[in-house]
């Protein structure tokens, strides 16, 4: 009963705009790799197909395991491979993320977005390490950002997302969909995508949920 009730207990609510920090950080990352030429340093012809800095930032096994980079688990979600993959992410940690931080304090927010970012990165690692993928690097937020959306939805279940601008979308139903289609996409899917990390993002916010504020969405959702 202890160990539960630290667990649960609240933070004092505080909000500092810490999305708005974690989306300048990612930038200035982008920044940095992209327009200083540190991207294109390399390792030399046994990684030619690997960046520097994606090789030691970015999750991968070869860093985190062989070389002992075990600052990659947090590093590899301020990463982004293009203009393209860090805009919509920093759209939908924008949109997703000052909402939920609002509803549960700058904080709790914190430590939710990295526990998602965090253990969605170690289990894709795992897998990797398991399938043999030793060079697969792993760089972006969003795994965190879909476990956001999933917190969205348990928090605002009555709140519609508009796809496109256009087509209402209940958000409960939204992250059923999504979490379908990134399913199916694992397996028939040969994009650059990781879409394990994205439904692990949605599996840790599921737990942190459940562990640290006690609610069951799946209850939010039906009750709704």
């Amino acid at each position: 009963m202890r160990l539960k009730s630290l667990i649960r207990t609240p933070f004092r609510y505080t909000y500092f705009k810490a999305t708005l920090i974690i989306i300048a950080v990612n930038a200035l990352a982008y920044f940095l790799c992209n327009f200083t030429g540190l991207r294109y340093l390399g390792y030399g012809n046994q990684f030619i197909s690997y960046s520097y800095t994606d090789l030691t930032f970015g999750l991968n096994v070869w860093g985190f395991v062989g070389q002992h980079m075990f600052w990659q688990p947090l590093t590899y979600m301020f990463m982004h491979e293009n203009f393209q993959h860090i805009l919509f992410n920093m759209i939908g940690l924008f949109f997703f993320g000052m909402t939920v931080e609002r509803a549960l304090g700058s904080k709790e927010f914190l430590l939710m977005y990295f526990f998602i970012g965090i253990f969605s990165g170690l289990f894709s690692l795992l897998v990797y390490y398991l399938t043999g993928s030793y060079y697969s690097v792993l760089v972006g937020a969003s795994g965190a950002i879909y476990g956001l959306l999933l917190t969205y939805a348990v928090i605002f279940p009555h709140s519609r997302i508009f796809i496109w601008g256009i087509i209402p979308v209940p958000a409960p139903l939204l992250v059923l969909i999504y979490a379908g289609i990134e399913f199916f996409s694992q397996f028939t899917s040969f994009d650059n995508v990781s879409h394990m990390t994205h439904l692990a993002g949605f599996a840790f916010a599921f737990i942190y949920i459940v562990v640290r504020m006690g609610v069951n969405p799946f209850k939010v959702w039906f009750n709704r």
